[in-house]
């Protein structure tokens, strides 16, 4: 548990993720005012021991501040905008941690912005979202100056099973845009292989069994198959998120020059399910695609199947 002593913290965007993370910070013992654009999301924690905010500028009082919010400009307004958190005549927070997925250029300019009131950033994006975050699996990367990563570390192990400190200034939005990559080419490729099986007379229940309890397994592809099988498309991250961050990615790849054919043909796979109205679902929603260019329909199968995750608790899921 926290102790008196322990710092006081702001938290700005409290969307499903970023409330399932105050929670983990209030049932820690810590005092967290929350501040959301919608107001009514941050009141749904003041049963938990949050106070809300009606401004980012009225946190500017805290010792640490997080942020996590959509973009590159949602970060900026948040931070520089009107009654944004460096606003204040005669506050600052000493640290600001945002755990936003955004550009480092984005990332560069509000750390300029934040030096000049006297407070620190840490970028600290995440992998996971509510569940993974009820099961104990949260994993973050943190970049920024060294010694603030280890004053703020105790409060960030509150959030995850594994915290990495990857480097100074900008590199954790980079560690995090590639996973971001990452994550769209698995679930293409999972996609790819699953209609495979299926149109040759596997059932993607059986196909995905087997996948998943060969050396190819993984905590995501076990994950996402109840999605993938029984076509529960519950967003825990959208189509057009992620067409941001391949954006991101590949952007970052022509600036060091670094080639990514396979990433950028999945961008064009994501991008043209975007364009066929496939905003509001999960990602997983893929596969629907790809079967249709494979001239399969598919339906729920049904199975009574597991995300793997079920066996540690967790809430709902959420991007």
């Amino acid at each position: 548990m926290a102790t008196t002593a322990a710092p006081r913290i702001g938290w700005i965007g409290t969307g499903r993720m970023g409330s399932a993370l105050v929670r983990l910070l209030l049932a820690a013992g810590y005092d967290v005012a929350a501040y959301n654009r919608t107001r009514s999301k941050a009141e749904l924690l003041v049963s938990s021991g949050a106070t809300v905010v009606d401004r980012p500028v009225d946190l500017a009082d805290r010792e640490v501040v997080f942020s996590m919010v959509s973009a590159s400009a949602d970060l900026e307004a948040v931070t520089s905008g009107p009654d944004g958190l460096f606003t204040s005549a005669e506050h600052a927070p000493g640290i600001l941690i945002d755990s936003s997925t955004v550009s480092t250029e984005a990332s560069t300019s509000v750390r300029a912005a934040a030096l000049r009131r006297g407070t620190e950033l840490l970028a600290a994006p995440v992998s996971g979202n509510p569940k993974v975050v009820g099961a104990g699996k949260l994993t973050l990367a943190v970049s920024g100056p060294r010694a603030v990563f280890d004053r703020a570390e105790p409060i960030l192990r509150v959030l995850g099973r594994a915290v990495t400190y990857v480097g100074e200034d900008e590199l954790a939005r980079l560690v995090k845009i590639c996973h971001n990559v990452f994550l769209g080419v698995v679930i293409q490729s999972l996609a790819e292989v699953t209609v495979l099986a299926e149109k040759g007379g596997v059932s993607r229940a059986a196909f995905l069994e087997f996948l998943n309890a060969s050396v190819l397994g993984s905590v995501f592809s076990q994950y996402k198959t109840p999605a993938l099988v029984n076509l529960d498309f519950t967003p825990t991250f959208t189509m057009p998120l992620l067409r941001k961050d391949f954006d991101l990615g590949l952007a970052a790849a022509r600036t060091l020059e670094a080639p990514m054919p396979v990433a950028s043909a999945t961008a064009q796979l994501v991008a043209s399910a975007v364009g066929a109205g496939l905003v509001e679902e999960d990602f997983a929603v893929l596969i629907v695609e790809q079967a249709r260019r494979a001239g399969l329909h598919l339906t729920s199968e049904d199975a009574p199947i597991t995300d793997g995750l079920d066996a540690a608790g967790g809430t709902d899921p959420d991007a």
